[in-house]
């Protein structure tokens, strides 16, 4: 629970707050970024939010935040937010909200299929998200896309009686899920593929849904700063080198939405267009590492 007491002297005059727990994440910046902005390695109110819209996101940031560092909102806006979770993204896509501190904030994403449904990495364990799950049909599977971000993926897995899938190079994050290995694409559903991209961590890995949607982890995302597609030397925890050889292999996979852990989501204009920025950034990565 946010702690006014504690709240930084930057914020805003008005309801809403940032206390010093603040991890600097990002998630309040991505889903309010009218309302917070970035100082000093964590998040302050910028803006206070006034209209419905602003007030809403706000609400959203708040129930989102995996330290529950944010404050001031209306008890009944944050209700009414997280009645949203999974929040629809595109037909068949949601994001899951309720970030999780064990997994530094990322994002987790709900595939819902006739065959079976997938949670992409893990949000925290929320009885109301659970009950949600349930409600659009319970879990097939679970993809862990690398160690940083497994969470409470093995208390839904038990719950739902689905099978968590992660790379061998990173099983040790998660005792007892199912393994591939090797840098070859892995199809595991109708549909659906992982495709190993090392780098981040030895055992990273992409899924690619319907030739359409990259669930990317940590290897890829969306930079606001840079606008553009985007990946970080100062973040990749096992090999620089390997993860450019691993953006330019996933430049040959087929997909226009990218779906991060870490970062903003993307949607390109087409597969053509977002195959020729990711080889833009191989190139920029090769060259110029950050």
């Amino acid at each position: 629970m946010a702690n006014r007491d504690r709240s930084y002297a930057g914020n805003a005059p008005g309801a809403l707050f940032v206390d010093h727990t603040c991890i600097d994440c990002d998630t309040c910046r991505q889903l309010a970024p009218l309302t917070f902005h970035a100082v000093d390695g964590h998040a302050e109110v910028h803006t206070q939010p006034l209209d419905a819209a602003a007030l809403h996101a706000a609400a959203q940031a708040q129930l989102c935040c995996p330290t529950q560092s944010i404050g001031g909102a209306a008890p009944a806006q944050v209700r009414s937010a997280a009645a949203e979770f999974p929040l629809p993204l595109a037909p068949g896509v949601f994001a899951c909200g309720f970030n999780a501190e064990a997994s530094y904030g990322a994002h987790s994403y709900l595939l819902v299929r006739p065959e079976g449904n997938w949670l992409i990495d893990s949000p925290r364990w929320v009885p109301q998200l659970v009950a949600a799950i349930a409600a659009h049909g319970g879990l097939r599977g679970i993809v862990l896309t690398h160690r940083d971000d497994v969470a409470a993926a093995p208390r839904y897995a038990a719950h739902f009686g689905a099978r968590c899938v992660i790379h061998a190079a990173d099983a040790d994050a998660a005792p007892g899920a199912q393994t591939i290995s090797g840098d070859a694409p892995v199809p595991i559903a109708a549909g659906l593929r992982l495709v190993p991209v090392p780098g981040h961590t030895a055992g990273s890995m992409a899924l690619i849904a319907d030739a359409r949607f990259c669930f990317s982890g940590d290897h890829l995302w969306y930079s606001r700063r840079l606008g553009r597609l985007h990946a970080s030397r100062a973040v990749c925890w096992d090999s620089w080198p390997q993860q450019c050889r691993s953006m330019r292999r996933l430049a040959d996979e087929t997909f226009s939405w990218v779906l991060p852990g870490h970062g903003q989501r993307y949607q390109a204009a087409s597969t053509t267009a977002l195959r020729s920025e990711l080889l833009a950034l191989s190139k920029l990565m090769t060259e110029a590492p950050e």
